[in-house]
């Protein structure tokens, strides 16, 4: 399946765990310590330095790109590592986040209620993600090095749909099905 961002609820109302999709669009990175600024000016009412308003942000710190190349390896970080900051954004508009391996029961609840998505993409692919990045940029943040945020454009990004509006888990179901008591 094909989506673009910004995303659109008539969109993410498509998407059922499991799902493979492929994302264009504008995107934004960040990670533990970029989540933390952006909730401090929230927390402050002060404006934010990216738009969060039907987008998505990828938990990736790159790798610097080689001189013929828009961007270094940009695998998934840990997911669970933003969880504790991710309610406030979801409240500004957010609405799809992507990294590695599964997010808390809290976040999965919060994600359902606000409406957003939670996307996999596969660890160890690093390179091969980064293909799919055309263009990328220091938006806020450079003197957080490879946790600065940046702005992505992306081409067919690969991802997976871990949860889905209807508050599904892929993880969760797949270790249910495939449970040997």
């Amino acid at each position: 399946m094909h989506i673009k961002t910004p995303l659109a609820e008539k969109d993410l109302e498509k998407l059922k765990i499991g799902d493979r999709v492929l994302l264009s669009g504008t995107i934004y990175t960040a990670r533990d310590a970029a989540h933390e600024k952006l909730v401090k000016l929230i927390e402050a009412g002060k404006d934010l330095p990216i738009p969060l308003s039907g987008q998505v942000i990828y938990y990736v710190g790159p790798a610097p790109a080689k001189p013929d190349k828009v961007i270094g390896s940009a695998g998934p970080t840990t997911s669970y590592r933003m969880d504790s900051f991710i309610l406030p954004l979801l409240e500004k508009g957010l609405k799809g986040t992507i990294g590695k391996g599964p997010r808390s029961k809290i976040v999965r609840e919060v994600m359902q209620n606000q409406q957003a998505v939670y996307f996999a993409a596969v660890g160890g692919a690093a390179a091969l993600i980064a293909r799919s990045i055309k263009k990328a940029e220091i938006v806020a943040y450079p003197e957080l090095g490879p946790e600065a945020i940046r702005k992505l454009e992306v081409e067919e990004m690969p991802l997976i749909v871990v949860n889905d509006l209807a508050g599904n888990d892929l993880y969760q179901q797949g270790r249910t099905k495939y449970k040997i008591d």
